[in-house]
């Protein structure tokens, strides 16, 4: 078990080394790692060179850094090159279709621009239920979002699912 743990933080170390890596030409994970690390990750050398290839791919289909794609509030892609990777997520304003009473976790939200959203954290009961109520769903730090009703109650921590 400790083995499989160690493969999968270095595969995860691997992840984050090609963000530092962007700024260069493609590079294989072969020249990436010493004969060691490549034996602590475990792979074939056909699962190896499936992952060579998908790293390439990305790499190509990568905007340049310090630029970012971002959504709308209307779900549309849209590029920022003012933005970076990490930091370009924007409060979402919108409407939940339906009645809201309260939420717990598992509670999923439908918006209306087609949006789904589920609740990870937070639970709470209204004293009365809302009809169609306007939500702001706002980004936390490390990809986490906030569905808020009102900015004098809790919100509730959320994952979009569609």
């Amino acid at each position: 078990m400790a083995k499989r743990t160690k493969s999968w933080s270095t595969l995860a170390l691997l992840a984050l080394a090609g963000i530092a890596w962007a700024q260069q030409a493609w590079v294989p994970l072969e020249q990436r790692l010493s004969a060691q690390q490549l034996h602590e990750v475990g792979l074939t050398p056909g699962q190896l060179a499936l992952l060579n290839r998908y790293l390439r791919e990305a790499d190509a289909k990568a905007p340049p850094v310090g630029t970012a794609r971002r959504e709308t509030a209307k779900g549309e892609a849209q590029d920022d090159p003012t933005r970076y990777i990490g930091l370009d997520a924007e409060r979402i304003d919108g409407k939940v279709e339906g009645s809201v009473d309260g939420w717990e976790p598992g509670t999923v939200f439908v918006l209306a621009n087609g949006q789904q959203w589920k609740v990870l954290k937070g639970s709470i009961k209204l004293r009365r239920p809302l009809q169609d109520p306007e939500i702001v769903l706002v980004p936390g730090l490390a990809g986490r979002w906030f569905l808020q009703l009102d900015e004098d109650m809790p919100k509730a921590r959320v994952y979009r699912i569609d």
